[in-house]
């Protein structure tokens, strides 16, 4: 019977998701006419070469996306070829399919060790399914409390999972939130949670939250879950104050609420006010894309003052600069992705935010937007027009590309099938003096042969990592400043970085995935690379890199694993601690069991001053 019950386990896990998929092949007209909101439906044409795309709008982000692809067979399709191939057959009756040797309550757990380095396993699903797209934050209040979370497919679709650790890392537990009891206004309940996002606000409260949808209708709605202070993440309820708030996962915080004919929320990212002398302590924040019907997607902002139970009405606030937006109008700043929050010392909101309202394929700009502590931020005149900081150079290769797993319209940095795009790359994080960092890579020093078509482009892909910083409250920004220069680390692909500056300004942590190290470059395996950069305010920063990832993840591919290959997420994310160390999570594909590549987050402490030199 023990035989029997683990031979069942990873079948159930990776080899059924190919067996079901050989079974539903057949099924092939199912298109994007399934998908109810006729926005997302659109972008997952666009994905699929079967529409094109409208001047310059942006993106679905790769969790939405990922999951319209499942829901109308694209996978299954993928997978039954793939089951029929060699290496399919070869995968799903060799060491993969053999059972797990510890299949213990607390999950599957693992560390890797290397070069000085400890990267532990914090998602502690046992199956083959898909976790990447992460975040974390740390408890203000005990720095061995850390909350993380992650796209999260282990019980179909994509789910947001969300982790928690009170021992500073070294041990995890995980949990899919109690989102899913909520009815959206289609009278459903969602099928799949995307974007997941988190934060603590200064008494030690957690918040998480996600864009819920349900794909065959059209309603979607932005959502946010509690965990009351002393409960460390460990689990989550609703927001609203009652005598049996911890007990009940309804009704939820509901940020946006949309039925589907006129808009389609994507990509959202939650802060709080964790100061404590802020005149606005603990209020929460959300800022988020929202797609519309007209093709545009302007950022939106919400905010609670009452611990995330009622919010306020969604407002727009990426605005208008008749100097910087020119296309297709002159003005307005509203074809945007991928905004991150972040909150002064003071109270104040800080925003950043991708756009595409300049002239040129490929062409966009970094923008910035804040609300004053003072100021009433549900009152669109309390906003700043926008400023823009950066050019951005959204060049790279453009799928499709079936080999690699690239989607159509999306850039990828060959042999990889990863979303590479600019747009959901933008950082902001602010010190105790109220100095900005803002942080991006983009394709600005690629060239051939890795350009044109996802599928004739070849590296070295020549993609790099910038940041900016202000210190005049956003006013102005400096020139951007190279992190990874090829006359440094070499021509080789650097991408989706993130960061955050440590609360005295003495360091800004920047972390982004690799492909420097042994033959990466060329066979699109990877690792995590974090640049700590010293007074990265003055005129000469000082500059040191740590290997994190203690070996190189393999490339994801449709030819090793046709389920998650082209996915490995749109952010990782870091925090730092007090003592100026910074805190990593992120997707890495190495095998546990067998040889078959496959998504889970991995998290490391890298302590400062123990980099490398560099520039």
């Amino acid at each position: 019977m023990r035989k029997a019950l683990t031979f069942l386990v990873p079948i159930t896990a990776l080899a059924l998701l190919v067996i079901a998929g050989a079974a539903l092949a057949p099924q092939s007209a199912k298109s994007s006419a399934q998908v109810g909101n006729k926005i997302y439906a659109h972008k997952l044409a666009v994905a699929l070469g079967k529409e094109p795309a409208r001047g310059k709008e942006m993106p679905l982000s790769s969790g939405l996306l990922q999951t319209l692809m499942e829901k109308t067979g694209v996978i299954d399709q993928r997978s039954a070829k793939w089951a029929q191939t060699a290496q399919g057959r070869a995968m799903l009756n060799g060491p993969d399919a053999h059972g797990i040797s510890d299949n213990k309550t607390e999950g599957c757990q693992n560390v890797f060790h290397g070069h000085g380095q400890t990267n532990t396993r914090v998602n502690q699903d046992c199956s083959f399914r898909r976790q990447a797209e992460e975040m974390i934050a740390i408890n203000p209040l005990d720095e061995k409390n850390i909350i993380a979370g992650q796209n999260d497919s282990r019980i179909g679709f994509n789910h947001c999972g969300y982790d928690w650790s009170f021992d500073g890392g070294k041990n995890w537990g995980d949990q899919l939130p109690p989102f899913f009891q909520f009815v959206q206004l289609d009278n459903h309940t969602a099928d799949a949670c995307s974007d997941p996002t988190g934060a603590w606000d200064s008494r030690g409260n957690a918040y998480v939250g996600g864009v819920l949808f349900d794909v065959a209708s059209g309603a979607n709605s932005v959502l946010v879950e509690k965990s009351n202070a002393g409960n460390g993440g460990a689990f989550y309820h609703s927001p609203t104050p009652g005598a049996f708030q911890q007990y009940v996962d309804n009704p939820p915080g509901v940020v946006a609420n949309d039925d589907g004919n006129d808009f389609a929320n994507d990509k959202e990212l939650l802060t709080a006010d964790s100061h404590a002398s802020s005149p606005k302590r603990d209020n929460v924040y959300m800022t988020w894309t929202r797609f519309n019907a007209a093709g545009h997607s302007p950022i939106y902002f919400s905010q609670s003052t009452d611990g995330a139970a009622t919010w306020s009405a969604p407002l727009e606030i990426s605005g208008s600069n008749a100097s910087i937006c020119t296309v297709p109008e002159v003005g307005p700043c509203y074809d945007d992705q991928g905004s991150d929050p972040v909150v002064g010392p003071d109270g104040t909101i800080y925003v950043v935010f991708a756009n595409g309202n300049v002239p040129g394929a490929g062409q966009e700009q970094m923008l910035f937007v804040k609300c004053p502590a003072s100021a009433d931020c549900t009152n669109a005149a309390s906003w700043t027009d926008p400023v823009r900081i950066d050019t951005l150079a959204n060049t790279s290769p453009v799928g499709p590309d079936g080999t690699t797993g690239c989607a159509g319209g999306r850039t990828c940095l060959p042999p990889n099938g990863y979303r590479m795009g600019t747009e959901t790359v933008e950082t902001i994080s602010v010190d105790h003096s109220g100095n900005l960092y803002a942080t991006y890579s983009d394709f600005r020093n690629g060239q051939a042969p890795c350009t044109g078509p996802a599928s004739t482009a070849t590296p070295p892909c020549d993609n790099d990592v910038f940041y900016s910083f202000s210190t005049d409250g956003g006013t102005t920004w400096s020139a951007p400043h190279n992190i990874t220069p090829r006359s440094q680390i070499g021509e080789n692909a650097q991408w989706q970085s993130w960061s955050e500056v440590t609360s005295d300004g003495s360091r800004l942590w920047v972390a982004y995935y690799d492909r420097q190290y042994g033959n990466c470059e060329f066979t699109g395996c990877n690792d995590i690379t974090a640049a700590e950069i010293r007074n990265p305010t003055s005129a000469h920063p000082s500059y040191s890199y740590t290997r994190v990832s203690t070996s190189s993840g393999p490339n994801l591919l449709p030819a090793n694993n046709p389920v998650q290959a082209g996915f490995i997420g749109d952010y990782m994310w870091v925090d730092t601690d007090s003592h100026n160390n910074a805190h990593i999570v992120w997707a890495d594909t190495r095998p546990v069991r067998g040889t078959a590549p496959e998504e889970d987050v991995y998290y490391a402490k890298v302590n400062h001053d123990e980099g490398h030199g560099g520039h």
